[in-house]
């Protein structure tokens, strides 16, 4: 294999590496314009309860008090259980903590971890639970006290009455309560919560904390519960918004982003699932971004509610927390497809899906799901088609084989043309020209028909990495349980190794040295050697063990598949182009070595 050769090969490797990192980064697809809108409907909290702005013949003049940074609230009345409790629909498994109306726990039904519902809220005994109150924009002052609370067929209402606190600690005569409620809808994954706030006199509402009433928040991340892998590339949360119908994928600065421009969603989403919060009135949006040591990687999302001028009003949100299923999430376009009457929210265009090539993602992706039906066993159907893939690509492989070959029978004389020319490159050079025009080859054979497998390599590393069905998909019991995340034989934590952090996985072990023994076999009979042949055939596969160690098993299970079928197919060409010399051998010697025929007559 000629110097040129081994150059397009080394380039060909890197020209995938950027195109299977510009596929998760860089070429998400521009999503439709819309514009979220609330549809008016008898099960929306939105008909039952005061709209956000009601003014109660109060004028917005009136001066508001402020807060300063030491004000506090008082709880007023006994004190309510502060027992959580557990409330069910069709897809939720929902548990409520009293002491501050908020959710300490989310579990989809119909979406198993290890057999059991899957959590969405990842939270400890030390984090706040979800869907909390903060007085004005502090977000270091929950209100946690006690609520009292009732449920109403598929509501679940909190209520409590608060003071603002003397300087003295007692209770001022300025008070107002607080309301909660959830409304659920029994098959969707998406709730309303209306936050009323009443005061007990004709005057404002006297929560007002550097120009803000109150933070609605959802924290201290989506789960399910996830470790970050050392290079991020196959677990993670990222955070979108749609303003003016159009998605924006956002970049914090600082690990915080904020902005009070009106907004028609926020979205923290994972691979898998999303959690979307829609807000029906004018509010700061915070999204942060932290790490812990109880928790790797915390997202938190805010919504700050200005000051409100008047002495009741109700607020309305509604959150989407499930799967990142295009069928799940498109329902809210269509009112008769979901239990609130909603349209055109156009929450899909929060989806972390769909390529430059995702087109030809779906067609693998159909295949796949066909192979699945086959053989209900989706390790067994990446197996399928990679054989399916094989096929198809096998007159590229071919090509590819019989370009490498003439090469490899024109070493001699490219030899001697290095030899003769050493000191002239430019006649050196001249001459392999002329040598690959009069043999009828193109240097470049080889590696060429390799290029255009890429899409199919690209496609396929987009559909293994993120495919919904994936989750929980085992293959192998008591090794591959799950193809949609990395497998592992041995945890070694606390100890951590850099690139491969607290897991010893098989996979990539297998996988690397496949791809050493391929090369192996592949250059068997060829002049290739040396510094240039030991790169090669180590630096390349130890290369993509580091690269893929964190990968999916479903997406190495695909690639070791691909190794072993090539192996399978060089070694076959081996054995024929070694049977035939065996064959040809004696037939040359007998020409050779045979009898003579006298010259004499």
């Amino acid at each position: 294999m000629d110097r040129n050769t081994i150059i397009a090969i080394i380039l060909m490797v890197v020209v995938m590496s950027v195109g299977l990192t510009l596929q998760s980064t860089l070429f998400a697809p521009p999503p439709p314009e819309a514009t979220a809108t609330q549809s008016d409907t008898s099960t929306s909290l939105a008909s039952d309860s005061v709209a956000s702005g009601q003014s109660s013949s109060l004028a917005d003049s009136q001066t508001i008090p402020v807060m300063d940074a030491s004000s506090t609230l008082v709880a007023l009345g006994e004190s309510p259980s502060s027992q959580r409790f557990t409330y069910e629909t069709g897809v939720f498994i929902i548990e409520f903590d009293p002491a501050g109306a908020g959710i300490s726990s989310i579990r989809l039904k119909k979406h198993l971890d290890k057999g059991e519902p899957v959590e969405l809220l990842f939270n400890d005994e030390k984090t706040p639970v979800s869907f909390l109150m903060y007085v004005g924009d502090d977000i270091n002052r929950p209100i946690v006290h006690p609520f009292s609370y009732r449920i109403e067929g598929n509501k679940v209402i909190f209520s409590r009455m608060f003071a603002l606190a003397n300087p003295d600690g007692s209770a001022s005569d300025n008070t107002f309560t607080v309301e909660k409620t959830y409304n659920f809808s029994e098959n969707d994954y998406l709730f309303e919560l209306g936050i009323e706030i009443r005061n007990s006199k004709n005057l404002s509402v006297p929560l007002n904390l550097n120009g803000y009433a109150y933070t609605l928040a959802f924290e201290p991340q989506l789960g399910p519960e996830f470790y970050q892998t050392p290079d991020g590339n196959y677990t993670y949360r990222r955070f979108y918004t749609e303003m003016n119908g159009k998605k924006q994928t956002v970049k914090l600065k600082d690990g915080k982003y904020e902005t009070s421009d009106f907004i028609s969603w926020a979205a923290i989403t994972s691979k898998y699932f999303s959690v979307i919060g829609i807000p029906y009135t004018r509010t700061k949006v915070t999204l942060t971004e932290s790490k812990t040591v109880d928790i790797p990687l915390e997202s938190r999302m805010y919504f700050s509610r200005p000051t409100i001028k008047m002495a009741s009003n109700t607020d309305l949100y509604r959150f989407y927390l499930g799967p990142q299923l295009k069928e799940n999430l498109a329902v809210y376009n269509d009112p008769s497809q979901n239990g609130f009457g909603l349209k055109d929210l156009n929450l899909e265009n929060a989806l972390d899906s769909g390529s430059w090539l995702g087109w030809l993602e779906n067609i693998l992706k159909w295949l796949l799901t066909l192979f699945h039906k086959m053989v209900p066993n989706w390790g067994v159907a990446i197996i399928l088609l990679t054989i399916l893939i094989k096929v198809i690509l096998q007159p590229f492989s071919k090509k590819s084989l019989e370009s490498t070959s003439k090469m490899q029978a024109l070493n001699p004389q490219m030899e001697e043309l290095r030899a003769k020319y050493k000191d002239n490159p430019t006649k050196l050079n001249q001459e392999m020209g002329e040598l690959y025009k009069r043999e009828k080859i193109n240097p470049l054979g080889g590696c060429l028909p390799m290029l255009l497998q890429f899409p199919i390599f690209i496609a396929l590393y987009g559909l293994l990495n993120k495919h919904f069905e994936l989750r929980g998909a085992m293959f192998i019991p008591g090794w591959i349980e799950d193809l949609s995340i990395p497998e592992s034989i041995i945890n070694f934590a606390p100890l951590k190794l850099p690139l491969i952090g607290s897991d010893l996985r098989l996979l990539p072990l297998l996988y690397g040295a496949s791809m050493i023994f391929s090369f192996k076999i592949s250059q068997t009979g060829s002049q290739q050697g040396g510094m240039t042949g030991k790169i090669m055939m180590y630096g390349m596969p130890i290369m993509f063990f580091f690269v893929l160690y964190n990968a999916p098993s479903g997406l190495l299970l695909y690639w070791m598949v691909m190794n072993v079928i090539s192996i399978g197919q060089q070694m076959f060409v081996n054995y024929r182009r070694k049977h035939k010399k065996a064959t040809s051998a004696p037939t040359a010697n007998a020409k050779s070595f045979g009898p003579k025929r006298s010259s004499k007559r």
